[in-house]
């Protein structure tokens, strides 16, 4: 599309420096983008109301006469009030205005025709319309009421609803290029692009109310398959241009893997090996991997990102393995240093509670390649980190990074003409219609079975009036040799207030089981703590760990059968699901209680009855994107991905097989596809490439 198609938006008539700013803070550049601010809801203004017809809540517009003009209240804190009344009828309604000026005062007269547009509220002498729209008029000669519904923009402070309509107005007058004209068969009865953009910002009176409220209406699915092709577009463009990168080949006879696979006192499942088969090819090409491995709790993804990396340290490269924590990156780091014992490596170390002193002497390490596999946290991010010869980047966990994060260490390699491979893990399930959207520039591998020997955790959903009893349980669980969790999820979003419920469920336990040796971690403690008082736990030098949710990703600790999670109705299925999965790692039976405060919604009691009844991670994270949506299941809203303006990847799934054929038809016309993702991720285009 050209600049003359779709120029700035200062260009539209007033749209001055101010006006723009703006604008752009609600990430509107162009005429184009205000076509696609759609409105948030709509108001009827087809037909006038009497006064008698006026409801408590309701929004009506009426013309009436103004019978009464008063000022109540100090002079700093007047109100105007306007007593309004309509011929053959006694019932009244207030105009109330708080904030006037002389121009207000000496239009609104006694006597004045106004036509005026609002919200009923109960006001101390009856009822009344504050601040609503209103215009003076000539009662012989009214003007004519619409004949659409009228339009609410979603806004922000000095954009005010007529200057919406008015810019969006002009911006109509520029012609809107539908980019998918071509492809019409693939989209059947769905209207034409600017058909569909017309009719969201201009309904008819008679529009099917309940389709618009669902999101369902012809016009909404026009756009949300444009938009969804814009997601899944944007990857698969961005992972042929990554296809054009020479990555290092990996070929070698698999000596290390040989020996290290000798010395597990287990074997690898049959998903573990056809995952680390998926692994072995990519590397071995001369394209870059880009390998998304997805396993729940327990499903054995460490193994395979060792095999990985054994591959890559025999070609002669060095590899980077980053965790979202230092206790997820010391439970790598303990494992990996067990398993390469055999071959007579030890992994590096870099995390942000390091001395001075070590760090330099690591990061020169790695600058000479004398280590050849570092385990670290967010620190491997640093601009003083250097690699002599980066291979291959391993992610664990990694919707918890920024993208500009994993940009910054796949750039560690940038001194040579190669990139290097990427293998990303996660143990959150994904479901199929977030992946299609999401991650559609990576190849993804499902370790779909545990290890054999594994049982399932024993799910029990109990109100917290029951807590005595689960006192009594804990006692008779530690007294057997186990060991138990309690945890506290995180408060209205505040980790103070999360670490105070914390202490406080210590204090009590403490006190009620003085026999047995309780500890306390949250995430108001140094890492350094957290670490200590972790490790104590896996030692079996403590019977009983209270927590907030900072162990959803911990260290393993075989010997631990009871899980119990505090207001379990407030947390997301996924994140529960991972909890109960820190018990259940050895061959005992295990449980997981989920304590709740009644009254428990609906909500509520779904998501706790999914935990109850399966074990299946990707089921529930299916029922976690019903409830919850793609944003709060992967924490995207801290990572840029999957912001949709207009679809929903639950309504909107069964486009996703159109999407997928428009996805292979714009491949082959890279010009069009680019315009057509700009248009929709202009802010997110960047996001990308850091894969």
């Amino acid at each position: 599309m050209s600049a003359a198609q779709n120029p700035p938006i200062q260009t539209l008539s007033g749209v001055g420096k101010l006006t723009a700013e703006r604008l752009e803070k609600l990430h509107l550049h162009t005429v184009q983008d205000l076509l696609f601010h759609l409105p948030s809801r709509y108001q009827d203004r087809s037909r006038l109301h009497s006064i008698a017809e006026a409801q408590i809540g309701q929004e009506i517009q009426l013309d009436a006469e103004i019978l009464a003009v008063e000022f109540k209240g100090a002079s700093k804190r007047r109100s105007l009030i306007c007593t309004l009344g309509q011929a053959g009828s006694t019932r009244r309604i207030s105009l109330r205005l708080f904030h006037f000026n002389p121009a207000q005062q000496a239009q609104l007269r006694r006597g004045t025709f106004i036509r005026c547009f609002g919200e009923v509220r109960r006001g101390f002498q009856g009822l009344e319309l504050v601040h609503p729209e209103y215009q003076v008029i000539n009662p012989e000669n009214p003007p004519p009421v619409s004949e659409q519904l009228s339009p609410i923009y979603p806004s922000s402070e000095g954009l005010h609803q007529k200057l919406w309509q008015r810019l969006i107005g002009q911006a109509f007058q520029y012609p809107l290029e539908d980019l998918l004209a071509p492809y019409q068969d693939l989209f059947g009865d769905l209207p034409e692009l600017a058909q569909a953009i017309s009719y969201l910002h201009h309904p008819p009176v008679d529009i099917n109310h309940a389709q618009m409220l669902s999101g369902k209406h012809p016009a909404q699915r026009r756009l949300a398959l444009e938009e969804l092709l814009a997601h899944q577009l944007s990857l698969a463009l961005l992972k042929q241009q990554m296809q054009q990168h020479q990555a290092p080949c990996f070929e070698n006879a698999g000596a290390y893997r040989q020996k290290l696979l000798k010395s597990l006192p287990f074997q690898l499942t049959r998903a573990q090996q056809r995952v680390v088969g998926d692994i072995e090819t990519d590397l071995a090409s001369q394209r870059p991997m880009q390998r998304l491995v997805q396993g729940d709790v327990g499903s054995g993804k460490t193994i395979v990102a060792a095999l990985a990396a054994l591959q890559a340290l025999e070609s002669g490269y060095q590899v980077a393995i980053m965790a979202p924590t230092e206790l997820l990156a010391e439970q790598h780091r303990r494992n990996f240093e067990q398993w390469l014992a055999v071959l007579e490596m030890q992994p590096a170390w870099l995390v942000g509670s390091l001395t001075p002193k070590q760090k330099r002497e690591a990061l020169a390490a790695l600058a000479e390649g004398e280590s050849r596999l570092v385990i670290g946290t967010h620190a491997l991010f640093q601009d003083k980190v250097q690699f002599q010869r980066l291979g291959l980047i391993i992610v664990d966990e990694q919707h918890r990074f920024g993208v500009h994060q994993r940009l910054a260490l796949r750039d560690k390699a940038s001194h040579s003409d190669e990139r290097p491979h990427q293998l990303i893990m996660t143990a959150t399930p994904i479901p199929r219609t977030l992946a299609m959207i999401s991650y559609a520039d990576l190849d993804v591998s499902v370790i779909d079975e545990l290890p054999p020997g594994r049982k399932p955790v024993t799910t029990v959903v109990m109100p917290e009036d029951k807590r005595e009893q689960l006192v009594e349980r804990i006692a008779a669980v530690c007294a057997e040799g186990r060991q138990s969790y309690w945890v506290c999820p995180l408060i209205e979003e505040s980790e103070t207030l999360a670490s105070q419920a914390a202490e406080e469920i210590y204090q009590y336990l403490s006190e009620r089981l003085s026999h047995l040796r309780v500890g306390l971690v949250h995430g108001r403690l140094k890492a350094k703590e957290k670490d200590s008082i972790m490790q104590a736990f896996k030692a079996h030098e403590l019977d009983l760990l209270v927590a907030t949710t900072v162990i959803e990703v911990g260290v393993d600790v075989p010997n631990a059968s009871l899980m119990i999670i505090e207001n379990a109705e407030r947390m997301g299925m996924a994140q529960l699901h991972q909890l109960r999965g820190r018990v259940g790692r050895g061959n005992i039976d295990s449980f997981c209680v989920l304590l709740y405060q009644a009254p428990l919604s609906q909500t509520g009691f779904r998501r706790l009855s999914t935990l109850r009844e399966s074990q299946d991670g990707f089921y529930i994270a299916e029922q976690d994107l019903n409830l919850r949506g793609p944003g709060e299941l992967l924490g995207t809203r801290q990572t840029g991905l999957v912001q949709l303006k207009i679809a929903d990847l639950e309504r909107d799934q069964d486009l996703l097989p159109q999407v997928g054929q428009l996805t292979r038809a714009l491949l082959a016309e890279p010009d069009r596809a680019q315009i057509l993702v700009q248009r929709w991720l202009a802010q997110g285009w960047h996001y990308g490439d850091a894969y």
